[in-house]
């Protein structure tokens, strides 16, 4: 009696986006989305009345961060997209809140992740964005790997 493995290994690049030096930017980003997640709860819990604008930009920053760090660790090409979506969704984000708080520092009474750039993070919500980009377009090439059941449906 023998047993034969009729599993085929997939045919494609060997490299993920979510290997390499893409596990680092997962782990930073997830390390963000923590961080903003913990500190929108604390602020919005504790003193909202103060600055409920800027508190609930941190909550859509600790969101953003969240759906990123998931969709960049997830294969696929659907994940790939939402990726691309959240880490650009991010780099609007912290561009425009970023130029917002410069040009009127009085809508923003307390800082935002985002605000300044990112200043009070060392500027690293404005660096990840663009190495996230960065990093899924030298990946996007992982679309010829996956499976058929995520391509496209045929049309009706």
């Amino acid at each position: 009696m023998s047993t034969r493995r009729t599993e085929t290994s997939p045919v494609g690049p060997s490299r993920h986006r979510n290997s390499g030096p893409g596990r680092l930017l997962i782990a930073v980003y997830g390390i963000f989305a923590l961080a903003a997640t913990a500190r929108a709860v604390f602020q919005i819990s504790t003193k909202f009345a103060e600055a409920p604008l800027a508190y609930l930009l941190t909550a859509l920053a600790a969101g953003v961060y969240v759906l990123a760090t998931v969709s960049l660790a997830m294969p696929g090409r659907r994940w790939y997209w939402i990726s691309v979506g959240a880490v650009g969704l991010e780099l609007v984000g912290v561009l425009t809140i970023g130029l917002f708080s410069l040009l009127d520092p009085e809508a923003f009474p307390n800082d935002t992740v985002w605000s300044l750039f990112g200043r009070g993070y060392g500027f690293v919500p404005l660096l990840l964005p663009v190495l996230g980009l960065w990093w899924l377009y030298l990946n996007r090439r992982g679309r010829a790997a996956e499976p058929a059941t995520e391509r496209a449906s045929p049309t009706a």
